[in-house]
């Protein structure tokens, strides 16, 4: 490695920066003058701005009056106060048909025929007002007469009911005595009924504990085509020597179960035994290729360090050979060359 090139590079790349650096400082510098400028030459256009509109004001508050106007007496404020009224009378001749200002109803006596007719719409109030008194009067006699006859009718009705629940009474009373006469019979009834009841059900339970079905007789499930077939309705279950042949089944069944998992448990047990032994088998393997490969690498690192170091050794060689026959100028001029 050529150090004192790699310094002049180093020293010439931070010399370009300090120079880039300074320059944009410079351009930094100049636009913070060229804005601070604009801010000026603006702060004067708005001020200049500003002094015209004053002095345009001022000519025209001063030399442009509404008043010089010839328009001025379209929009003037007091064209009202000093025109004519529309109208000076019913019999006004400017008030024609096509004018619009003289309409039914609109004449100048309005307000003596407003005020006549609000009189007269106050005498029609009073006077519907004496009639809704008079006839609330009449109502609310209406309503005390009937309030009277109201409660002569509810006196007459409660008289009425009275009388009908004495009748109800007696009548209840009557009812009652032949609900407890006919209760009495029909308790005895039952009670009659109810012990026929139960004598008819102790027959029939000695009946049923006596018969075939409950004593579970194994003879009547006998079939009447051979003694080897059973009326299905009528089985009662295996004799004890067949249940105890199905029991011995069973248990050679439970063996035989117990001895094919027994075989398959040993059959499993060497399958895990031989996948032990493959899968050392292959770490083994595994670590013989990782060190032969590490010594195979070794060696070819070996084999690149010498070649390196003849190589280092041949370039030195050649370059003090190459220095030797040179002059010293193009020594030097090769050198600087070199360290660009």
């Amino acid at each position: 490695v050529d150090k004192d090139a790699l310094d002049t590079q180093v020293k010439d790349r931070k010399i370009q920066e300090a120079a880039e650096k300074a320059r944009n400082e410079a351009l930094a510098n100049e636009m913070k003058q060229n804005d601070k400028i604009i801010c000026m030459l603006e702060e004067r256009q708005k001020n200049e701005i500003r002094n015209i509109n004053k002095a345009i004001s001022e000519f025209q508050k001063n030399f442009q009056k509404p008043e010089t106007r010839s328009e001025f007496d379209l929009s003037d404020p007091q064209a009202l106060k000093k025109d004519r009224p529309a109208r000076l009378s019913d019999s006004d001749p400017r008030c024609t048909v096509s004018g619009l200002q003289k309409f039914m109803g609109e004449d100048l006596n309005y307000d003596q025929r407003m005020k006549f007719q609000k009189e007269q719409f106050r005498e029609w109030c009073l006077q519907q007002q004496r009639d809704w008194k008079n006839a609330l009067a009449d109502q609310k006699y209406a309503d005390d007469l009937y309030d009277k006859q109201r409660i002569e009718i509810d006196r007459k009705t409660v008289e009425q009911q009275q009388k009908e629940e004495e009748k109800r009474r007696a009548v209840c009373a009557a009812i009652k005595d032949f609900n407890r006469s006919q209760a009495s019979e029909l308790a005895e009834r039952k009670k009659l009924e109810k012990h026929q009841k139960m004598k008819d059900d102790m027959d029939e339970i000695s009946s049923l504990l006596q018969g075939d079905l409950l004593s579970e007789n194994p003879e009547q499930a006998v079939s009447s085509f051979g003694r080897h077939r059973v009326v299905t309705d009528r089985w009662k279950g295996m004799t004890p020597d067949q249940l105890m042949a199905i029991r011995h089944s069973q248990q050679q069944q439970v063996l035989e179960k117990l001895r094919l998992k027994e075989e398959e448990c040993q059959r499993d047990a060497e399958w895990d035994r031989q996948r032990i032994q493959a899968a050392r088998a292959q770490l083994v393997l595994e670590r013989h290729h990782q060190r032969r490969h590490r010594e195979c690498r070794q060696a070819l690192d070996n084999i690149n360090a010498d070649l390196s170091r003849e190589q280092k050794s041949k370039n030195t060689y050649l370059k003090e050979e190459e220095y030797s026959n040179c002059p010293t100028e193009e020594y030097y001029t090769q050198f600087n060359t070199t360290s660009r």
